[in-house]
């Protein structure tokens, strides 16, 4: 039975990887991707040549059937994304599942490494003892439920967004702090182009925040990760427990 290495890869800068991701990419028979054209600049970056096939949340059964039978028959396979950590926020959980019920002997080995997620919470100055992650908001139906279950925590809540909706998603977040009269208490910091050249930090106030990304609205671009915390002043509660 063959090995499902589960690597994760840069989320910006080309340089963060583990020499383990690398060996491993080096290793294995075939990578699933989930844009070729995303990976292959990562493989030719290392020096790296490999079989590469697409894989991702609106594949045929008929590629899924593929991926168990080269694993059937021995193969080793990595599955990486287009950034970051497998799993997190992409299909990859679902091929996992699969695996692991049809094919129960494979062995499945993660290779630890970058994702957006733990990124954005390191500099984020806000509790990450304990955390929600919601991923990305739904586009169009569900949106404001979405976002009350987000202002709703206790805990610090982290989700990503896109640069086309941004805007939208912080003015709807705005609204609610409003109505809930929440707007001292709850600190946001909005992360953009992490770990890449023009990676910039937005923190405190949500109106300042979205006054400057409309300031440069016509640059907003890649992915951006949202941190949340509402409660009193953090250095406060941290000079408590001291």
């Amino acid at each position: 039975m063959g090995i499902l290495y589960i690597v994760a890869t840069p989320i910006g800068n080309l340089k963060d990887i583990t020499f383990r991701a690398i060996e491993t990419l080096k290793e294995v028979d075939l990578i699933l991707c989930e844009d070729t054209r995303q990976t292959i600049k990562l493989l030719n970056y290392y020096n790296i040549s490999k079989p590469l096939i697409s894989y991702f949340q609106h594949s045929k059964i008929s590629k899924i059937d593929y991926i168990l039978n080269q694993l059937k028959q021995g193969k080793k396979l990595a599955l990486a994304t287009d950034a970051g950590t497998p799993g997190i926020s992409d299909p990859g959980g679902k091929l996992i599942e699969i695996i692991t019920t049809r094919l129960p002997a494979c062995s499945i080995v993660s290779i630890p490494g970058p994702s957006a997620l733990t990124t954005a919470l390191s500099i984020s100055g806000l509790p990450a003892d304990k955390f929600i992650f919601m991923g990305f908001p739904p586009s169009k139906k569900g949106r404001e439920k979405f976002f009350k279950k987000i202002l709703e925590s206790e805990y610090t809540v982290v989700f990503y967004e896109s640069a086309h909706r941004i805007l939208k998603t912080l003015s709807q977040l705005n609204n609610l702090l409003k109505i809930q009269n929440s707007l001292p208490k709850t600190k946001f910091v909005v992360c953009r182009e992490l770990t890449k050249k023009f990676e910039t930090i937005y923190r405190g106030n949500i109106e300042e925040i979205i006054k400057t990304l409309e300031s440069d609205k016509n640059n907003l671009k890649g992915e951006f990760v949202i941190v949340i915390y509402r409660s009193r002043n953090y250095a406060d509660e941290y000079a408590e427990i001291r």
